[in-house]
């Protein structure tokens, strides 16, 4: 599946003003660079995660994760890739609010709306609710997605080396790298 230049930029306009309105500060030139990842399914708004990467070396990786309001990042894992565990990331709320699931036992009227058509990709249930201040540690292999709360959120996310290539994702429809093209 492919994703237009224009929504591209649009979506980092939206997420440069998010930033903003969190008092965030980048530069002109990651603010140009924001990452826009909809997974190849065509509904960005829905599903979708606007990002920026600091740092992603063999050792660590640090990041920001922007939510648009009820924005989904879709159901993942991390598996091990090149004998090295899956990677570890913890999640820590800047702005807004953000409602993580993970394996566990099911939290029963869980506050995130799964996107219409894609119930059967989403399987794990146990939520975390993180507004600014509070982190939670997401260990290797653990099946997670994640919402924006109704304002939309911005997550520092801080872990093990970045390989989003080798996520794990629950919908076989999802391309973690969709091709850009112009319009």
């Amino acid at each position: 599946m492919t994703i237009l230049r224009s929504e591209v930029r649009q979506a980092q306009q939206l997420a440069s003003e998010l930033f903003a309105r969190a008092g965030i500060v980048l530069t002109a030139g990651e603010r140009e660079n924001i990452e826009v990842a909809g997974f190849g399914l065509g509904n960005l708004q829905e599903q979708g995660l606007e990002l920026i990467t600091y740092v992603n070396t063999d050792r660590y990786c640090a990041k920001e994760l922007v939510l648009f309001p009820r924005q989904t990042c879709p159901e993942h894992l991390h598996p091990p890739v090149n004998g090295e565990p899956g990677k570890m990331e913890t999640f820590r709320c800047r702005w807004g609010s953000v409602f993580l699931y993970v394996e566990g036992e099911p939290t029963p009227n869980i506050q995130a709306a799964i996107p219409p058509g894609s119930k059967a990709s989403y399987t794990v249930f146990n939520e975390i609710v993180l507004h600014p201040g509070e982190q939670y540690t997401i260990p290797p292999g653990v099946k997670h997605w994640f919402q924006g709360g109704p304002e939309g959120s911005i997550v520092s996310e801080f872990s093990s080396t970045s390989r989003d290539e080798f996520d794990i994702f629950t919908d076989p429809a999802i391309e973690r790298m969709p091709v850009i093209i112009e319009d």
